[in-house]
């Protein structure tokens, strides 16, 4: 298993239709890490800005993996853009910063804990991010609510169909 940082330059890919991108990674994943499966990786992209995502087979010859537009905006790059990138395996535990108002909400709410404890790393992250990027405090508590009603009722919804 590889944990050595992996160099390489690849075009930024545009995902068809859609306001999203990914770049091929050109390397074999099975050969460098062992496996075929997906990858964490922590990415620099043209040495400024840092990146955790994973390496992922979507359908294609390679493993790919994302760009989101932030990312690009950052870099100032488009789709069909060059961009180098300095790529490790991410060996570090993966843990979001639950803040307090939304940790005593999950605490009340045990239907809605259990589920959000279920998810992807990513899928919680960007849930919390959801919510503590309203700009107004009204925005927030709002977010909040949805957040679990909706935690709540996929929580229901996977065990009346008998699949927890």
């Amino acid at each position: 298993m590889n944990s050595e940082k992996i160099s390489f330059t690849a075009n930024i890919i545009q995902v068809e239709g859609m306001n999203a991108a990914y770049i091929e990674f050109p390397f074999s994943v099975e050969k460098l890490f062992g496996t075929r499966g997906q990858v964490k990786v922590k990415a620099l992209f043209d040495g400024k800005v840092e990146y955790r995502g994973s390496l992922a087979n979507m359908g294609r010859n390679c493993h790919t993996l994302g760009l989101t537009q932030e990312i690009r905006n950052k870099l100032q790059k488009a789709f069909g853009d060059p961009v180098h990138v300095e790529l490790e395996r991410d060996l570090e535990i993966r843990e979001v910063i639950i803040p307090d108002d939304i940790q005593s909400v999950l605490s009340e709410n045990p239907e809605a804990l259990a589920y959000f404890e279920k998810l992807s790393y990513t899928h919680r992250k960007e849930y919390i991010n959801w919510i503590t990027s309203a700009k107004k405090e009204e925005t927030r508590v709002n977010r909040l609510v949805s957040f679990t009603t909706n935690l709540s009722k996929r929580r229901n919804r996977i065990r009346n169909n008998g699949l927890s």
